[in-house]
């Protein structure tokens, strides 16, 4: 097994490349961190190519990480430079990006949450988390959100990215495909012009779209929805979260 000392390594450096939007572009591969993140995309199967930790967690795994993988020991200080989190959990993946399927499935089958322009990862994660839970096929990330391949993104998922379809498009065309083939989208909105959510029927094949945190859809896509909903709030709050909404939401609409 290779075993790297040195912070100014070629692979260490193109590692904490891998943590940007330029290394994502050009080397197709993100970095994971993590056991609970790096096992479930050992669990799924995902494209690991290569695994990387310190020899504590190497030994602590040894018996969960397949020989078919290359591993590369690293010390404490390397793994410092491949995280921004102040304590670094010491084991890492590279993993390839395969090509995103950037248009809605033929027949817009299963349940889909499409995210608007969102930009808080810790929202992000939280949606995927509970879009996971509540039993939804995909999440697609519209123009606008933040990458998928983030590293705050990541870490913040916790892994569910692995048990859902996660994928980029337009969700226009998104749009579009659902209308095509007489499945509802819903939006969200605050006006005299949504639908109570608890008045919708729940289904199994649909889209919901959540908008960016601060200034909800896009209004050219709430002109487009089948109906856009609310979620009555019952105290002084103006607002709920976006990730809060959409979780009441997903558990109400999929059946």
């Amino acid at each position: 097994m290779e075993k790297i000392t040195s912070t100014q390594n070629a692979k260490v450096k193109k590692w904490q490349h891998l943590t940007t939007k330029k290394g994502h572009q050009k080397y197709h591969q993100y970095l994971v961190e993590g056991w609970h993140t790096v096992g479930n995309a050992l669990t799924a199967h995902e494209p690991v190519q290569t695994l990387i930790a310190t020899g504590e967690q190497l030994d602590a795994h040894q018996n969960d990480l397949p020989d078919t993988i290359e591993q590369i020991e690293i010390t404490e200080e390397i793994a410092k430079k491949l995280t921004d989190t102040v304590t670094p959990q010491g084991i890492f993946a590279v993993v390839n990006i395969t090509a995103a399927t950037r248009v809605a499935p033929a027949g817009a089958d299963g349940a889909w949450l499409l995210l608007d322009r969102i930009q808080d990862p810790g929202n992000i994660g939280t949606m995927v988390r509970t879009a996971d839970a509540a039993g939804f096929t995909g999440i697609v990330f519209g123009k606008g959100t933040s990458s998928r391949f983030n590293p705050k993104v990541i870490r913040s998922m916790q892994g569910s990215q692995f048990h859902v379809q996660l994928t980029e498009g337009d969700l226009t065309e998104w749009l579009q495909t659902f209308q095509t083939a007489n499945k509802p989208v819903y939006g969200t909105a605050l006006n005299k012009d949504a639908k109570n959510f608890r008045d919708v029927t729940a289904g199994n094949d649909f889209g919901l779209i959540m908008g960016n945190e601060g200034q909800g859809m896009a209004p050219e896509l709430m002109t487009q929805t089948t109906e856009n909903l609310y979620i009555p709030i019952k105290g002084n709050a103006e607002s709920l979260n976006v990730a809060i909404a959409a979780g009441v939401l997903m558990f109400q609409l999929n059946q």
